[in-house]
């Protein structure tokens, strides 16, 4: 007996639904989730490195990099540097055993104002994945979307064939440069963009479509498509199913498994809110931005501004946590415990 397309529509869930339309990745570290809503992709960051590393599932992960640190020698502070590179490459390894997909592994936040040294690092990080047998077409570098990191990204494009993923997107002048660095791809943040706009207007809720971060996403998707950019958008930081469920049809959004899970008990119809047809129709004139405008633009945008500060400042204070628990258990190593 054949089932009418309105019956099964009822009978797939909300993430079966947008999975026909985007590419949906896991926001996370933690292996279970990734088993259980079978993403194509998944991203990490230090954060969510942190947080796993803490689950006493992983610390055989810990355990590995810290010998491979220690074993590589050098002052404490290059061995820390090489167990933090290291452990993510670790973690990114075993992500990729469950995904047939990329893992996205992001470069050191305190370096988001260092062209070479991200440059330098990123490299260090695809030697490490091609070392664990892992292509480097398997993994997105993730840098910063300041305007050093976007340069970075499109000089790791250019000369070295590594792919980039530029985190921290909160303005369009931000989507604008990295298209034009031809990076891979972009992830702009909605779930902080609606936290700035509830923290500092008067207006504490917004319908989905209204949503300040969804809206700045389907500008940018939309003008990327209307102008041909090769580089990709994928949604991410979302604060509720809504959110996600306005931008079905992105070229890619990564979700944390709350939402998979949301999202797998959802019954309602997902249709495709972009789509490059409607993009094309747009009204957007094409930018050009060189350094001085890209920095002047983005300036003008205080939201984007204060998140970018405020999303580095985070990233490194997780990464300056972890490094903190890598010197404890060196320690515990040298000292035979």
């Amino acid at each position: 007996m054949s089932v009418s397309p309105d019956k099964r529509r009822k009978m797939e869930s909300a993430l079966e639904q947008l999975k026909k339309y985007t590419v949906v990745v896991a926001d996370t570290g933690d292996f279970n989730a990734i088993d259980e809503y079978k993403p194509q992709d998944a991203t990490t960051n230090p954060s969510l490195i942190l947080a796993a590393a803490k689950m006493p599932a992983y610390q055989h992960l810990v355990d590995q990099a810290i010998k491979y640190g220690i074993a590589k020698g050098g002052s404490e502070e290059e061995q820390v540097d090489n167990i933090m590179d290291k452990l993510f490459v670790n973690f990114g390894v075993e992500i990729l055993k469950k995904i047939p997909g990329r893992v996205s592994t992001e470069v050191d936040a305190r370096l988001s104002f260092d062209k070479d040294e991200m440059v330098a690092r990123a490299r260090r990080l695809i030697a490490l994945y091609e070392d664990a047998g892992v292509s480097k077409d398997r993994v997105l570098i993730k840098l910063s979307s300041t305007w050093e990191g976007i340069q970075a990204g499109g000089e790791l494009e250019d000369k070295h064939g590594i792919h980039c993923n530029m985190t921290l997107l909160f303005s369009f002048a931000q989507a604008v440069a990295c298209a034009e660095a031809k990076v891979t791809l972009i992830s702009p943040f909605v779930g902080r963009i609606l936290d700035w706009h509830k923290d500092n207007t008067d207006r504490k809720s917004y319908e989905p479509q209204e949503d300040p971060g969804v809206v700045s996403v389907t500008k940018i998707y939309n003008y990327y498509k209307k102008y041909g950019y090769s580089t990709v958008v994928m949604g991410a930081s979302f604060r509720n199913t809504g959110e996600v469920k306005a931008l079905a049809g992105c070229d890619l959004l990564t979700i944390s498994p709350g939402l998979l899970g949301e999202l797998s008990q959802d019954h309602s119809a997902v249709k495709p809110c972009l789509t490059p047809q409607m993009a094309k129709a747009c009204d957007l004139e094409k930018v050009h931005l060189n350094e001085k405008d890209f920095r002047w633009t983005h300036n003008e945008d205080r939201m984007a501004v204060e998140k970018l500060s405020d999303g580095i400042r985070k990233f490194a204070a997780d990464a300056i946590k972890l490094e903190t628990m890598i010197k404890e258990k060196i320690l515990n190593v040298k000292n035979g415990k």
